[in-house]
C-alpha cells in the first residue's frame, strides 16, 4: 500500500499528516487558518504540496473539516470556516489539479477509530463528538455509512427529549443548525454551562461545572448525563451499534465513560443491556489518519472501476 495523507482542517489550524504503509504518522505540518476563501484554497494547496513533497510522490488526501458539504450544491457550510457557501471539494481539486477526498471531520474521526482505534475488530461502530459542537459517524465493516444528503452524523441535532426538558424547565433554544430544541443546545461544552445557568443561576464553564460534578454541581452534572445518555439510546435504538466511541474535550472528563454508561442503563428498555461505551483512543492523529484511510479507500475503489 502506497503513502497516504490526511488534513485536519478546523477554525484555527490546518494540520496534513502523512502516513506510511502501516498507517504511522512520518510526517506532519501545521499552519494558520487562513480568515479569507482565496488563502484558504492556497494554504489547503499547500498542505497538499508539503504531503507530496514529504511522501516523494503523489499521494491520496483527504481533508476531514469542521462542516457539511451539501450534495446538491457543492457547496460547504460551515460556522468556523471562511468557506460557508462556497465550493470548497471542488476548488481544492481545481487548485491543486487532482481529486481530494473531502468529508466532515466527525465522520472522520468515526472512521479512524473503528478502524484502527478502541472499535478495531468490530462490525458495527458508532462514534459521538462531545465538544463545542456534537457529531459523529457510524461505521460498518470498515466502512463509513453516508447518504444521499450526507447529513447523516448530526447526531446533535435531534430533538432533546421532551420529558427531560419538560421536568426541569428548560428553555427551547434556537440552534445554528436553523432549528431550535436541539439536544446540542443542552449537551455540548456551552450547553453544559447552560445547564448549570438554569438550574442554578451561575455563570460557569464547563471545566468549573466539571470541578464541581461531585459536589454542589452534581444535579447539573446527573442532568447531563442524563440527556447525553438519550442521544446514545437513540443510536442504540437505530443502529444498535457495537460500540460507541465517545470523543471530544468533554469526553475526557475523568470518570465520563463509566457516568455516561450508568446513566445509558437507566436509559434502555428493563433488563436489556445498554450498548457499550470506550474513549477514542486516536488523540490528534485521529482525525488525519481517518480523512486519509477515506481518501486511499476512494482511490482503491477508483482503480477497480
Amino acid at each position: 500500500m502506497s503513502h497516504a495523507a490526511g488534513i485536519d482542517l478546523g477554525g484555527t489550524k490546518i494540520e496534513v499528516q502523512v502516513f506510511d504503509a502501516d498507517w504511522r504518522v512520518i510526517g506532519r505540518n501545521r499552519v494558520p487558518t487562513p480568515a479569507n476563501y482565496d488563502a484558504l484554497i492556497a494554504a489547503l494547496a499547500g498542505q497538499v504540496q508539503w504531503a507530496d513533497d514529504m511522501a516523494g510522490g503523489v499521494v491520496p488526501v483527504g481533508i476531514g473539516a469542521a462542516g457539511l458539504l451539501n450534495p446538491a450544491t457543492g457547496r460547504v457550510l460551515s460556522a468556523n470556516l471562511a468557506a460557508s457557501g462556497q465550493p470548497l471539494p471542488r476548488d481544492i481539486a481545481a487548485a491543486v489539479g487532482r481529486e481530494i477526498t473531502f468529508l466532515n471531520d466527525a465522520r472522520a474521526m468515526a472512521l479512524s477509530e473503528a478502524v484502527f482505534g478502541v472499535g478495531r475488530g468490530l462490525g458495527r461502530v458508532a462514534s459521538v463528538i462531545l465538544g463545542t459542537g456534537i457529531g459523529g459517524g457510524v461505521v460498518l465493516d470498515g466502512v463509513l455509512l453516508h447518504g444521499p444528503t450526507l447529513t447523516g452524523g448530526e447526531f446533535g441535532h435531534i430533538a432533546a427529549p421532551a420529558h427531560l426538558v419538560a421536568r426541569h424547565g428548560l428553555p427551547i433554544l434556537p440552534c445554528g443548525c436553523g432549528r431550535a430544541g436541539c439536544i446540542e443546545s443542552f449537551i455540548a461544552g456551552p450547553g453544559l454551562a447552560r445547564l448549570a445557568h438554569a438550574l442554578t443561576g451561575e455563570a460557569l464553564d464547563p471545566r468549573d461545572i466539571s470541578a464541581r460534578r461531585r459536589g454542589d454541581m452534581a444535579p447539573v452534572w446527573a442532568l447531563w448525563c442524563d440527556l447525553t445518555a438519550e442521544l446514545l439510546h437513540m443510536l442504540t435504538l437505530t443502529l444498535d451499534p457495537d460500540l460507541i466511541v465517545l470523543g471530544g474535550g468533554l469526553s475526557r472528563i475523568g470518570g465520563v465513560i463509566d457516568d455516561l454508561s450508568a446513566a445509558s442503563a437507566r436509559a434502555q428498555f428493563g433488563d436489556f443491556r445498554a450498548t457499550p461505551l470506550a474513549s477514542a483512543e486516536g488523540g490528534d492523529s485521529s482525525g488525519a489518519r481517518g480523512a486519509a484511510y477515506a481518501a486511499w479507500q476512494a482511490q482503491a475503489g477508483r482503480a477497480h472501476v
